[in-house]
C-alpha cells in the first residue's frame, strides 16, 4: 500500500489533465470494446462494465468474478484522476493486475476516453 501512495504522490493532478471530449473519448474507446463495454445495458465481457464505473470501489463490479487479487484487495474507489493514472500504464499504476492493454499513452486521448466514461454514469 505505501508502494501505491508513493506513485500516486508523484503522479499529475486532475487539473494536469487535458479537457476531455465525449466524442473522440468514443472513438478512441473502441479497442477497449474488445474486453469492456460503458452501456448499461450490455453487462460485462472478457473485462467487466466500465457502467457507473466512478466512485465506485475498485474491483468491485457485481456479478464479475475474474478479477486479480491486485484489483480484488485494492483499496480505492475510481475517480477520473486515478482512471487518468490507470489508462497510462496499468501494470505500472497496479502490478499483477490481468489488464491486456499496454495502457494509452496520449494525455489527451486518455482525457478524451474518460470524459466518454462520464457519459455512463447515473
Amino acid at each position: 500500500m505505501l508502494a501505491l501512495f508513493l506513485f500516486l504522490a508523484a503522479t499529475p493532478l486532475l487539473a494536469d489533465m487535458p479537457e476531455g471530449d465525449a466524442r473522440r473519448g468514443q472513438l478512441a474507446f473502441g479497442p477497449c470494446r474488445t474486453c469492456h463495454y460503458p452501456e448499461k445495458v450490455v453487462g460485462h465481457n472478457n473485462g467487466p462494465s466500465l457502467w457507473n464505473i466512478f466512485n465506485k470501489k475498485v474491483g468491485s463490479q457485481a456479478g464479475f468474478d475474474y478479477y486479480s487479487d491486485a484489483l480484488k484487495n485494492a483499496d480505492f474507489v475510481w475517480t477520473p484522476a486515478l482512471m487518468d493514472i490507470w489508462l497510462a500504464d496499468p501494470q505500472k499504476f497496479l502490478p499483477g493486475n490481468m489488464m491486456m492493454s499496454l495502457g494509452i499513452p496520449d494525455a489527451q486521448d486518455r482525457a478524451d476516453v474518460i470524459e466518454y466514461l462520464k457519459t455512463f454514469s447515473e
